[in-house]
C-alpha cells in the first residue's frame, strides 16, 4: 500500500517537473538572452545570498515541520507554532537589508549592486521560502496530487508571462522579479485553497499560540534543529562567500556565466527532487514504528536508480554544453563551457545529498549531518579562494570555472560520506552504492560520447546544432533503454522490475 502511495504521488510530482522542464526550457532560453549575462549575473548574485541567507534563518526547521507535520496531521497548534515562525523569518530578512542600506554596507556586501534589486531580491527569498514550506505541508498531508496539478497550472502562467514580456520588450531585471511575485502568490493562494477544501485550514496561524504552547513546541524544534545551528552559520558563510570573491575576482559577468551553469544543472535535478519529500514522509513513518527493514527497503529500492536518473541527464548535457549553451544563452555565454560541463555533473550527487539528508533528518541524525556537513564547508572555504582569486593573489583566477570545479568535487566526497553511514545504520554494503556510482557514470558517459561523435561526424549534423542536439539525444536515449533492458543493474533496478514494466506495457497495449 506504502508503495503504492508512493508510486502515485511521485508519478504526480514527476509529471509537474516535466511540465516544468518543458516551460523551463522556453523560459532559459529568453531569461538569459533578454537579461544579458550581467543582468542575469546580478540576479543570480542576490537571489543566491538570499536563499542563502533565509535558509541560515530556517536553520533545517522547515524539514523538522514537515517530519513532525507528517506524522500529525491535525495538529494545529503546530501550524499556528510554524506560522510564527515564518513571520520572523521574513522580518528578519527585510529588517537585514534595511540596517545594512541605512548603514551604507550595502556596497560592501553587494558590490555593485542597486539597492532596489537588494529589496526586490529580499523580497524574492522570503516568498520562495515561504511557498517551499506550503509545499511542504501538501506533501505532509498527503495532497501532492492536488498541489502538483497547481503546480502545473502556475508554470503554465509563468510561461505566459514570460513571453508576453518577451514580446513587448520588457525584460528587465526589475520586471523579472515582479514576474516572480505573480507566479509565488499564484501558487501560495492555490495551496491555501486546497488546504481549506481538504481540511485544513490555516486560520490557524491568525492566532499566536499560548505561552505554554510555544514553550513547548519551541523545545521541540530545538531538539531538532539545534544540531543545525552551526551548520547552518558555515553554509551561510561559505554560501555568501563563494558569490562574493566570484563577484569581487571576475564581476558581473562571471557570475552570469555560473548562474548559468548552475540553473542549466537545477534542470537535470527536476527528475529527481520529486521523490526526496515522498521518501522522507516514508522514512519518518518507518523510523516511528521503528521498522528499519522497511528503511532499507525503501533505500536499496530508489536510490540506485535515481543517482542514475540522475546520471543519465547530466551525463549527456556534460557532453552538449557547447549546443546547450548556445540553445539557453546564445554566443555572448560561450565563455561559460567550462563552467557549464562542470556543473552538469553536480545534480548526480546532489541526488544522492538530498536523499541522505532526508534519512538524517527522519531518524533525528542531525548532529552527524551536521559534523559532515561542517568539515565540508570549512574544506571549501581555501578551495574557493584559491581557484577563483586573481594570480597576484596567489589564486588560479579561473572564475566561473573555478566555482564549479570546487562545486562537483566537494559535493562527491562529501555525498559518499553521508551515504557510508547511511549504509552502516541500515546494515546495507557501502561498496555496492560506491560501485554502483562508478559503473552507472562510466557506461553513461561512454553513450554520450557515442551519440555526440555519431551526430557530428556520422552525420555530418555539426553545424545544425538545434538538430544535432536532438537527434544525438535520441541516439542516446534509444542506447540507455537498450543498456537498462540488457543490464538493469547499471540503472540500479533488476531483472524483475525490467520484467514488470514488460508485461504492464504488454496489457496496456492489448487493452488499449
Amino acid at each position: 500500500m506504502i508503495e503504492d502511495s508512493i508510486k502515485k504521488r511521485y508519478l504526480f510530482k514527476l509529471l509537474a517537473n516535466l511540465v516544468g522542464f518543458a516551460f523551463n526550457i522556453i523560459v532559459q532560453a529568453i531569461i538569459p538572452r533578454g537579461l544579458g549575462p550581467k543582468a542575469y549575473g546580478d540576479f543570480g548574485l542576490l537571489s543566491s545570498f538570499f536563499t542563502q541567507f533565509v535558509g541560515f534563518l530556517d536553520m533545517g526547521t522547515s524539514t523538522c515541520f514537515y517530519t513532525k507535520l507528517s506524522g500529525r496531521q491535525r495538529d494545529v497548534v503546530l501550524v499556528r507554532f510554524y506560522g510564527c515562525f515564518a513571520i520572523i523569518v521574513s522580518i528578519i530578512t527585510l529588517a537585514f537589508v534595511f540596517i545594512a542600506h541605512n548603514v551604507n554596507l550595502y556596497h560592501v556586501i553587494w558590490p555593485d549592486q542597486r539597492i532596489l534589486y537588494i529589496y526586490l531580491a529580499a523580497i524574492w527569498g522570503i516568498l520562495t521560502w515561504n511557498v517551499g514550506v506550503l509545499t511542504m505541508m501538501g506533501d505532509a498531508y498527503g495532497l501532492t496530487v492536488a498541489t502538483e496539478k497547481a503546480r502545473i497550472i502556475q508554470r503554465a502562467l509563468g510561461l505566459a508571462l514570460i513571453l508576453l514580456l518577451f514580446i513587448l520588450g520588457q525584460i528587465h531585471l526589475a520586471q523579472f522579479f515582479v514576474y516572480h511575485y505573480v507566479i509565488l502568490f499564484f501558487l501560495a493562494g492555490a495551496f491555501i485553497y486546497i488546504f481549506e477544501r481538504k481540511g485544513y485550514s490555516l486560520n490557524a496561524i491568525l492566532v499566536f499560540p499560548s505561552r505554554p504552547q510555544f514553550i513547548k513546541y519551541f523545545k521541540e524544534f530545538y531538539l531538532f534543529s539545534h544540531p543545525l545551528f552551526l551548520v547552518s552559520v558555515f553554509a551561510l558563510v561559505t554560501g555568501i562567500f563563494d558569490r562574493w570573491i566570484l563577484q569581487v575576482a571576475g564581476g558581473s559577468l562571471q557570475q552570469g556565466f555560473y548562474t548559468l551553469s548552475y540553473q542549466i544543472g537545477a534542470m537535470c535535478f527536476l527528475f529527481t527532487s520529486a521523490m526526496i519529500p515522498l521518501l522522507l514522509r516514508e522514512f519518518s513513518i518507518a523510523y516511528a514504528i521503528n521498522d528499519i527493514g522497511q528503511m532499507a527497503v525503501l533505500f536499496r529500492r530508489y536510490f540506485p536508480a535515481l543517482f542514475s536518473i540522475s546520471a543519465y541527464f547530466s551525463c549527456f548535457i556534460a557532453l552538449q554544453a557547447d549546443k546547450v549553451i548556445y540553445i539557453f544563452g546564445g554566443g555572448q555565454y560561450g565563455g561559460a563551457l567550462a563552467a557549464v560541463t562542470i556543473m552538469a555533473f553536480y545534480p548526480i550527487h546532489q541526488t544522492y545529498g538530498q536523499l541522505s539528508a532526508s534519512l538524517f533528518f527522519a531518524t533525528g541524525q542531525t548532529a552527524l549531518y551536521r559534523n559532515i556537513g561542517i568539515i565540508f564547508l570549512i574544506l571549501g572555504l581555501p578551495l574557493t579562494y584559491f581557484l577563483i582569486a586573481p594570480a597576484n593573489k596567489l589564486g588560479l583566477n579561473f572564475g566561473a570555472t573555478g566555482l564549479a570545479i570546487k562545486m562537483v568535487l566537494l559535493n562527491v566526497i562529501g555525498v559518499n560520506v553521508q551515504l557510508y553511514f547511511n549504509t552502516k545504520q541500515l546494515n546495507l554494503r557501502f561498496w555496492r552504492y560506491l560501485s554502483h556510482q562508478g559503473l552507472s557514470m562510466i557506461c553513461l558517459l561512454i553513450l554520450a560520447v557515442l551519440a555526440t561523435l555519431g551526430a557530428d561526424y556520422l552525420l555530418a549534423l555539426r553545424t545544425n546544432i538545434l538538430t544535432n542536439f536532438l537527434i544525438s539525444g535520441l541516439c542516446y536515449s534509444v542506447m540507455a533503454v537498450g543498456l537498462a533492458y540488457f543490464f538493469p543493474a547499471v540503472f540500479g533496478i533488476s531483472r524483475d522490475d525490467i520484467n514488470l514494466l514488460q508485461a504492464k506495457l504488454k496489457s496496456h497495449f492489448k487493452y488499449a
